[in-house]
């Protein structure tokens, strides 16, 4: 289905290329998952299967692409469109429309299907997805989440023979995220479609992947069966870095896979760790009360009373549409609120002017490029530095300490998903804010960027600062926080410390959770358990 001949690609003014004499051929019905650090040039491998790269990225490409037969080179991406399907790492980019039902129903249009065959795909795409109390809703007006699933549905419903996904997961919770994945796995068994996902959240895809491609970032690609690339791989997802741990051989691919070998890691390790609970401060840094936040007559966030305490850092979890990104920005300041109030240092940020709010509250939203307005890295840097009032080269650092390497003269526009939100994180920081909200910000970041913002996080609440990190990702959620609250609805169903939280929560837990039972979260836990000689 898709031939990669010899190719080659450099990005313009580049000296060394992205990929580099890569030959590839994958199959009809099979389910790629495509790894790598950020900034590897995963993006830049599945954007040329539809031809965007070079016709609309630029830059130089040599070799061969074909898929079902057809070279890239002949024709412009639009004629690939009823044989690919993409879906991009930012999905309110790719809209055209402006309600959830006319953009299922765009690409179709376009493809001149007829209106009986479009009606009955989008109600199919609609239940597919669990997306049909959205079918009228504006598409500015839905979560992150939201937003995600229905540019999935938007390619499905052409119904095309090859589907690429940028990061089709990363800010679905992860109820929806299997559901996501079964459907992609219903079609490749089902319709034989060739589906081909980079994903950094490797432990949700593994399982249903047939074959893995890791992109190491000198041009090269690793190709195998999952079991084979994850074994040497620097990067892994917690279940195999688990069974690294513990010596399993094969390594598993399932939780199913690991529970069979559990029982002697069990037996070896000595009781689970108690986490602190304590907060490390005393005062509240923040405090909200009776936050009320309505879109209409929809209410986003339902009268919620909440302390943020210095040194201490609370993650806020909850399904797509729960209210998470509102309460944050009704915290900031910059949102909407209708009712309570919020203070920190015994003013209200929502009375404050941007700048002086803004050493108070600090914010990354979801679409981190919102806040990139400059042509160059470092002026974005120097602009941050100026605007806080910080040392210069404050901003700098701290970028570097994320995601180091990046170059000072690219256009932030350019950058990956995860160096632009490691460079909103930077610009946010370098005001030393008292509070620091981060809305998924893991999103775009492979293993090691998440270990380094981990540390971060942890460096901020040590300084004394409340940190709320808004996430989907419990591996991430079960490293950072000391507390977690769970919404539903606008409401808190659930307020206490991760490890009671994660652990007692079948959707919400970890897999070493699910492997090892209640009480463990995460690989670090379960090597500090295990008895020196053995460790």
């Amino acid at each position: 289905m898709i031939e990669l001949d010899h190719v080659s690609f450099w990005y313009q003014g580049h000296e060394l290329p992205v990929l580099a004499d890569l030959s590839l051929t994958i199959g009809e019905g099979e389910l790629v998952l495509l790894a790598g650090r950020t900034g590897a040039g995963k993006s830049t491998l599945l954007g040329t299967i539809n031809g965007l790269v070079p016709h609309f990225t630029g830059g130089h490409l040599e070799g061969t692409v074909a898929v079902n037969g057809i070279t890239t080179r002949s024709r412009p991406p639009r004629e690939f469109a009823h044989l690919v399907g993409v879906v991009g790492q930012d999905p309110l980019a790719g809209f055209v429309t402006d309600t959830v039902e006319e953009e299922l129903a765009y690409g179709m249009e376009q493809l001149g299907l007829s209106p009986q065959v479009m009606r009955r795909r989008v109600e199919e795409t609609l239940d597919l997805l669990g997306i049909a109390e959205l079918r009228r809703r504006a598409l500015r007006t839905l979560s992150g989440g939201q937003q995600q699933r229905v540019a999935i549905g938007s390619v499905l419903t052409t119904h095309p023979k090859v589907l690429v996904l940028d990061e089709p997961t990363s800010a679905l919770d992860p109820t929806a995220a299997e559901d996501v994945l079964a459907t992609l796995a219903r079609l490749v068994g089902d319709l034989g479609t060739t589906v081909i996902m980079a994903e950094h959240r490797m432990e949700r895809v593994v399982p249903f992947a047939d074959r893995m491609l890791f992109v190491p970032g000198d041009g090269s690609v690793v190709d195998g069966t999952p079991p084979d690339v994850l074994r040497d791989m620097p990067i892994a997802p917690p279940i195999v870095a688990l069974g690294r741990l513990a010596g399993w051989d094969p390594l598993p691919m399932s939780v199913r896979d690991a529970r069979r070998h559990a029982g002697t890691l069990r037996a070896t390790l000595a009781p689970p760790p108690q986490r602190s609970t304590a907060t490390r401060g005393t005062a509240p840094a923040l405090t909200g009360a009776g936050i009320i936040v309505r879109y209409g007559p929809t209410v986003a966030v339902r009268a919620v009373d909440l302390d943020l305490h210095g040194g201490t850092v609370l993650a806020i979890m909850g399904r797509n549409g729960s209210g998470k990104s509102s309460l944050l920005w009704a915290m900031q300041g910059s949102g909407p609120r209708q009712g309570g109030t919020v203070t920190v240092d015994g003013t209200d940020p929502k009375d404050l002017a941007s700048a002086k709010a803004r050493a108070l509250v600090g914010l990354v939203p979801q679409t981190a490029s919102d806040l990139l307005y400059l042509e160059t890295v470092a002026e974005e840097c120097v602009a941050a530095d100026r605007e806080s009032g910080s040392d210069p080269g404050t901003c700098r650092a701290l970028l570097d300490r994320l995601a180091p390497g990046i170059d000072p003269d690219k256009h932030p526009r350019d950058l990956s998903e995860g160096q632009r939100l490691a460079l909103v994180l930077a610009v946010q920081l370098s005001a030393a804010p008292t509070v620091m909200l981060l809305d998924e910000p893991t999103r775009g970041l492979d293993y090691t960027a998440k270990a380094s913002l981990a540390r971060m996080i942890e460096g901020l609440a040590k300084e004394g600062r409340a940190v709320v990190v808004a996430t989907h990702d419990v591996e991430f959620v079960a490293t950072v926080a000391d507390r977690v609250i769970v919404m539903a609805e606008g409401e808190f169903v659930a307020d206490g410390p991760a490890a009671e939280v994660l652990g007692g929560s079948p959707a919400f837990a970890t897999q070493v959770a699910k492997i090892l039972g209640e009480g463990w979260l995460t690989v670090d836990d379960v090597r500090a358990a295990l008895p020196e000689a053995v460790r």
